[in-house]
């Protein structure tokens, strides 16, 4: 079974393991601390900019790429790359959805190119 993991929880369990509290992290990071801890219960008013969770990423040791992924945006390097794509993102998405054990394929294949 694969673990969902949500953003909010990430970056509070990320945060109590750093020892930081909510007003000690939204200080750091320049934002109030009520908004940090809307981002933790997944109520924020608005998404956090990417700049925002590259941020957070760094001081919680965080992977800045998966964590941008996880607030449901895209890298902006990645912008141009979904753009140039875009009719195929839909069908590839639900292929994955329909076929688990192919999105496994492409997930395995991915990480060995990435680690050569």
């Amino acid at each position: 079974m694969i673990e969902i993991i949500d953003f909010g929880i990430l970056i509070k369990d990320a945060r109590k393991q750093k020892g930081y509290t909510q007003r000690q992290l939204a200080k750091k990071l320049g934002i109030d601390f009520t908004y940090l801890s809307k981002l933790e219960n997944s109520r924020p008013d608005y998404a956090p900019k990417e700049e925002l969770i590259r941020k957070l990423a760094d001081y919680l040791n965080l992977d800045e790429e998966e964590l941008i992924f996880l607030a449901g945006r895209i890298p902006s390097q990645d912008e141009d790359l979904i753009k140039q794509h875009y009719q195929d993102m839909p069908l590839l998405f639900r292929r994955m959805r329909e076929n688990p054990e192919f999105a496994a394929k492409i997930f395995q294949q991915a990480k060995t190119i990435d680690n050569y």
